[in-house]
C-alpha cells in the first residue's frame, strides 16, 4: 500500500502505526494549503520579512534566500517553518482578483474561450433578442488600430432602417440615418410616435431638403438674408457680406479689432506680443494683457510695461492686475502691486514688487502677471 495519495500527496495512515494523528493533522495541513489555493504573489523570488500563519507564495524559477532551490513549488508558513510543495499540471490559484494555473513551468493566465457565434453580450447590462450587444457604461470608445476608423450600419435592402436612434426614458427623441429609404435624415419626434423630418439629403442628387421641403442650392438672395449689419428680422440668415459694415465669419473673426462709436468695426479677437508679455483685445473693448517672465528685484519695486495700453477713464476705473510668484519652503514671499502710470486718460503701466514675509524685505522672484481691462 501506498504511503501517499496519488493526486495531492497526502499522507495515508499505515497499518499499526504510532502517533496517528500527526499522519492525520499534516494531511489536513496540506488539504488547508492547497484547497481553494489562494497566494500572496506569483512569480516570487524573495522570502518577506514578516510573514503569518498559513500565508502562501507562488514562487518563480530561481527564488532567494530562504526559497533559494524550491524554484516553481508553492512556499506556506507554516508553524513557524516554511513547507514546500510542488504543484501538479493544472492547478488553479488566485490572487485577489487575479486567476493562474499551473501549466507544468509557471503560472500563466487561464485561456479563454473563442469569442465567436456567441448568441449575446452583455457588458455590465443583459442582453436580448433584439439588442444581442448591449452595454451599460458612462460612454463607449471605439478607436483606430494605426490609421483610421468606420463605424458601419449595414441594412438588407432599400426599404430597411440603418440609423443611430437617441432616447429618453427608453422612448425616442431624434434619429439620424436611412430609415424606409437610401435618403440621409436627421428627425425628431416630441413623444417617440410622431417624427418630423428636420433634414432630408437625397440620395439620388445630394440635395438638401429643410423642414418643410425648400432644397437650397446656389447662393440665398432676396428676403431671406440679412439686408443690413443692424438687420435682426426674425427668422433671416446672416450673410458673409450684409452691407458696408463688417459681417463677421470663420475668416475674420481674428484681426486687428477696431471700433466706431462703440460699434466693432475690425475682427472679433486680436492676440499680441511683444518684450512686455502679450495681450489679447476683444471686439467689445475687454483687453487681457499677461506677462510670464516678469522678475521682480531685492532693490526695490519694478515697472511692468503693458504689452498693450488700457482705457483709464474715472469709469470702469483703473485696469485690475493680479500675479504669482515663485517660492521656496524657507523664503515665502507676497507679490505687490502699486500704482498705474499713463497720461490722457490711457494706463501704460504698473509697479510691481515681492517682499519676504521673515523679514520684510524686497526679494528677486519670478513673476507671472495678469491685467484686465478696457481698451475703448
Amino acid at each position: 500500500m501506498s504511503e501517499l495519495s496519488a493526486r495531492l500527496v497526502l499522507p495515508f495512515i499505515q497499518p499499526a502505526q504510532a502517533q496517528k494523528h500527526v499522519t492525520h493533522n499534516e494531511a489536513l495541513e496540506r488539504l488547508d494549503i492547497l484547497v481553494q489555493l489562494s497566494v500572496q504573489s506569483f512569480n516570487a523570488t524573495t522570502p518577506p520579512a514578516v510573514r503569518e500563519q498559513g500565508q502562501i507564495w507562488a514562487l518563480g524559477p530561481a527564488p532567494s534566500g530562504e526559497w533559494a532551490g524550491e524554484g516553481g513549488k508553492l512556499a506556506a508558513w507554516i508553524n513557524s517553518a516554511w513547507l514546500f510543495i510542488p504543484p501538479a499540471q493544472g492547478w488553479v490559484g488566485t490572487q485577489g482578483r487575479t486567476l493562474r494555473v499551473w501549466d507544468g513551468g509557471q503560472w500563466a493566465a487561464p485561456d479563454l474561450p473563442e469569442l465567436q457565434n456567441l448568441d449575446g453580450l452583455g457588458v455590465n447590462t443583459s442582453y436580448d433578442a433584439t439588442n444581442r450587444l448591449a452595454v451599460a457604461s458612462d460612454a463607449t470608445l471605439l478607436t483606430h488600430d494605426g490609421a483610421g476608423h468606420q463605424v458601419k450600419l449595414n441594412k438588407h435592402g432599400v426599404a430597411d432602417t440603418a440609423s443611430l436612434l437617441f432616447q429618453t426614458g427608453w422612448s425616442g427623441r431624434a434619429e439620424m440615418g436611412t430609415a424606409g429609404n437610401d435618403n440621409w435624415s436627421i428627425k425628431v419626434s416630441p413623444d417617440g410616435a410622431h417624427w418630423h423630418d428636420g433634414l432630408v439629403i437625397d440620395g439620388s442628387s445630394g440635395a438638401v431638403s429643410v423642414e418643410n421641403g425648400l432644397i437650397v442650392s446656389g447662393l440665398l438672395t432676396g428676403t431671406a438674408v440679412t439686408q443690413s449689419p443692424t438687420d435682426d428680422t426674425l427668422g433671416r440668415i446672416l450673410t458673409t457680406d450684409a452691407g458696408a459694415v463688417q459681417a463677421y465669419r470663420q475668416g475674420n473673426i481674428l484681426g486687428a479689432v477696431s471700433q466706431s462709436g462703440g460699434m466693432p468695426t475690425g475682427a472679433v479677437i486680436q492676440r499680441g506680443q511683444n518684450a512686455n508679455g502679450a495681450f489679447v483685445r476683444f471686439a467689445d473693448g475687454t483687453q487681457i494683457c499677461t506677462n510670464q517672465a516678469f522678475q521682480t528685484s531685492d532693490e526695490g519695486s519694478l515697472t511692468w510695461t503693458y504689452p498693450a495700453a488700457f482705457l483709464y477713464p474715472s469709469s470702469p476705473g483703473r485696469p485690475a492686475v493680479t500675479g504669482a510668484i515663485s517660492t521656496t519652503s524657507t523664503q515665502t514671499a507676497v507679490l505687490g502691486i502699486g500704482g498705474i502710470a499713463g497720461s490722457s486718460g490711457v494706463a501704460t503701466s504698473v509697479t510691481v514688487w515681492a517682499r519676504q514675509i521673515s523679514n520684510d524685505t524686497f526679494v528677486a522672484r519670478g513673476a507671472s502677471l495678469i491685467a484686465i481691462g478696457r481698451w475703448y
